[in-house]
């Protein structure tokens, strides 16, 4: 037997709940940092199109889906989807509702972890009187385990084991403790945004130095909202753009079901998911649009953002720019950044351990002190080589893998699922029942054609990229042991120049394109500028190449004893498929215990 299922304490909390599982790190991190790189304004175009014609069609079928298994006793995407069509294959599509929240959390929980250890430095006063480089190296210290910035042996592994302990023991709280955290962590990074967004708008020039006396707040934003309309042609804009909106409203992952099962079978749904959509909009477009790319561009320039644009400016740059301010300023602005991170990180990973913990509920009767202690285990498991081979590339592979191709893959799936095989008459039904609003009949043939044919569409473009990331593409050292180092790509630079060289460092120019905003006419130009690319080696490795040499992509370059990183990032994929299976074999175990009880449908 199950056990009693729990439900949420007010229709505030769920909505705050919800969105806090869509607002994270991605609003004010990922989002900023697509926007510049994929032509300002023109990105918010279909951007603002695909929340339209994927994103709120999403919610609907991801929030209708979740309350239609829930009236069945299902709180996990295997029997969910198991309770809206006949055929055993669906509780195993199913699997990716579970599999993909435990893998995001496993790293993810490390980037959280990142936002707890700098409001403590911030405190500690850690970046006084450092320089941007030094804010920079600090990060890359950070992430060297061997190395520590507190003197605490393995820091980056105990603040993420800290984390991940906080995480595990709100989770054993049930959804009230997630409802908790979601009353008082929404508000309060609202409230942190919105003072440094004031900042961001209000900066303009005062930031300018004799080192970047362009620097201009408002070009940051002027660029972020003036649209670069040849841009609107490319495809990878618009790809980046329907990117973008698996990240801000966490759908295609199986959390939206999970919350949405423990609600009761006709209250509404329609306006629930609009507003916490919405409302992730809002703290994304509004707030997350108005800090990190303003406030960068305020103290070192529009072409400093264009040029080193990306997910670690939050880390590498920001300390250094809120130590611009004073040092008492520069406390409160790095707690609120980092806290508002925080707040933002935490609210969408505990959404994450609850699809496991309902599902173990439902199936074998765990109480929520064991669920969620078990996903802390599991999510422990499989994050440490995140974290402890972090510059070898696993992160990125989970992230890869986990983070993109799992949802894209899911929301395809349970699009079709629901639109051609539960039937749009009864989706549409179920999206309407209990509805505070009338929700357009346009949404109808939305969810029917357009929604699936654009999520087909990402999944096709996306597999000549998933293609290469199994050939390992990428790079030229592709054997996990090797005698020989070689040479990678240059960019679009056919060859590079060694410009200086030790026995364990080499310094290879080559020519690179860098983009550039024309002020007078508020468009981007490229330029070309003299790039560099280092190696450096460990002992019992050294250069083979001269100062002055030409150097091709995949010329030996040192000679030695090298592990790659192909071995790390292949370890990191198949322990992504273990835990696929693993999740697949207990879904089994639970299918095998419902026929003994007679509770498996045909």
């Amino acid at each position: 037997m199950a056990a009693k299922a729990e439900s949420w304490g007010s229709r505030v909390g769920l909505i705050l709940a919800m969105a806090g599982n869509a607002v994270g790190l991605g609003n004010f991190l990922r989002f900023p940092v697509q926007a510049v790189q994929n032509g300002g304004g023109a990105f918010i175009i279909p951007y603002l199109v695909c929340f339209v014609v994927m994103g709120i069609p999403l919610l609907f079928i991801e929030w209708s889906t979740g309350r239609f298994g829930g009236r069945y006793g299902n709180h996990s995407t295997p029997y969910i989807l198991d309770t809206m069509a006949k055929g055993r294959i669906w509780k195993y599509i199913g699997v990716f509702g579970i599999f993909t929240n435990i893998a995001v959390a496993s790293y993810y929980c490390y980037i959280e972890s990142w936002t707890m250890s700098y409001v403590y430095h911030t405190i500690k006063g850690t970046f006084v009187g450092m320089d941007q480089a030094q804010v920079a190296g600090f990060f890359d210290t950070y992430t060297t385990i061997a190395k520590s910035t507190t003197g605490i042996p393995y820091e980056a592994v105990v603040f993420y084991i800290i984390c991940l302990l906080l995480n595990t023991y709100i989770l054993s709280k049930g959804l009230g403790g997630i409802e908790k955290v979601a009353k008082i962590g929404m508000p309060l990074l609202i409230l942190f945004g919105a003072v440094l967004a004031f900042k961001g708008l209000t900066l303009g020039t005062d930031g300018a130095s004799d080192l970047f006396p362009n620097a201009n707040a408002w070009d940051g934003l002027n660029f972020l909202w003036t649209p670069q309309f040849d841009s609107l042609a490319n495809p990878k804009v618009w790809l980046a753009a329907a990117g973008q909106i698996f990240f801000t409203l966490s759908v295609g992952m199986g959390t939206v079901h999970c919350y949405a099962a423990y609600i009761k079978s006709k209250d509404d749904i329609a306006l629930n998911a609009v507003s916490a959509g919405f409302m992730n909009e809002f703290v994304e477009v509004v707030l997350g649009s108005s800090i990190v790319i303003p406030i960068a561009a305020g103290y070192l320039g529009l072409d400093w953002v264009l040029q080193n644009a990306g997910f670690g400016m939050a880390f590498q740059t920001m300390p250094y720019l809120f130590q611009q301010w004073g040092h008492v300023l520069a406390v409160f602005a790095g707690v609120f950044w980092f806290g508002l991170l925080f707040f933002a990180g935490i609210t969408s990973s505990l959404a994450m351990g609850t699809p496991w913990i309902g599902f173990m509920r439902d199936e074998f009767g765990w109480k929520n002190n064991k669920g969620a202690w078990s996903f802390g285990l599991i999510a422990l498991i499989m994050g440490l080589p995140t974290v402890i081979f972090f510059k070898e590339g696993v992160f990125d592979e989970y992230d890869y893998w986990a983070g993109t191709v799992s949802l894209v893959v899911f929301a395809f799936l349970e699009t079709v699922l629901f639109a051609w095989i539960f039937g749009i008459k009864r989706g549409w039904e179920e999206i309407n029942l209990g509805a505070d609003i009338k929700v357009p009949v346009f949404f109808k043939y939305v969810i029917l054609v357009v929604t699936p044919c654009l999520l087909g569409w990402v999944l096709l473009a996306s597999v000549p990229d998933m293609t290469n990331k199994v050939m390992n593409n990428d790079t030229h050292n592709k054997e996990w042991f090797a005698d020989a180092y070689y040479a990678e790509d240059y960019g679009s630079a056919e060859f590079g120049v060694v410009d200086s060289v030790t026995p364990n460092f080499v310094k290879i120019a080559f020519e690179n394109e860098k983009q550039v905003f024309d002020k007078s006419q508020s468009n981007i130009h490229t330029v070309k500028y003299t790039d560099y690319k280092t190696y450096s080696f460990k002992d019992k490795q050294h250069t083979v190449v001269s100062q002055g040499d030409k150097v091709y992509p995949k010329d030996k370059i040192a000679e030695g004893k090298f592990t790659n990183h192909v071995m790390y990032k292949t370890l990191g994929r198949l322990l992504l498929i273990t835990l696929f299976i693993f999740i697949s074999v207990v879904v089994y175990r639970a299918y095998l215990k419902r026929v003994k009880e007679g509770r498996a449908t045909a």
